[in-house]
């Protein structure tokens, strides 16, 4: 069964990935580390973790698996959910899977080290009714497509004769 996961504290679409998954039906866990509104509703699950830096995403990580989906903005975060299975969007609407994983944390790193060396001191540009627009889109396709991966059967792999 697919899940969502929002890592909530500094997430701009919290309220709109609710009514989405309630839309679909979607058990939704909101984590943060405070305490924060949600809709009541047996498939909203607020989870409060102690304060503390990654314990939020270490929440995540350790209770995630595939086919479920991560809303998260957090590129170390969102490697640890590909790699159990998982597909991640961040607040703009782009798909982090194995294909993109790679290329997003060279980016993140090599912006971290830009930032370091004092080379670059802008940030990230603002949130746009685009972004989240095209954030609604994403999840809307990656709900479905989680649902659809889910129920397939996995095939066995094909059977090779021995040579010889």
């Amino acid at each position: 069964m697919t899940r969502i996961f929002i890592d909530a504290d500094a997430c701009p679409v919290r309220d709109e990935t609710c009514r989405v998954a309630l839309r679909h039906k979607v058990h939704t866990f909101v984590v943060s580390n405070r305490m924060m509104a949600i809709p009541p509703s047996p498939l909203i699950e607020r989870v409060v973790v102690a304060q503390g830096m990654d314990v939020a995403d270490d929440w995540i990580a350790g209770h995630v698996r595939a086919h479920d989906i991560v809303i998260s903005a957090d590129i170390p975060l969102a490697a640890r959910c590909v790699a159990q299975g998982a597909c991640v969007l961040d607040p703009r609407g782009r798909i982090l899977d194995e294909d993109a994983i790679g290329m997003a944390l060279a980016v993140r790193n090599l912006m971290d080290d830009l930032r370091s060396t004092g080379m670059m001191m802008q940030g990230g540009r603002g949130f746009t009714r685009a972004d989240r627009s095209s954030f609604l889109s994403a999840l809307d396709t990656a709900v479905v497509r989680a649902r659809r991966n889910a129920t397939m059967p996995r095939r066995p792999p094909p059977i090779v004769p021995p040579a010889g």
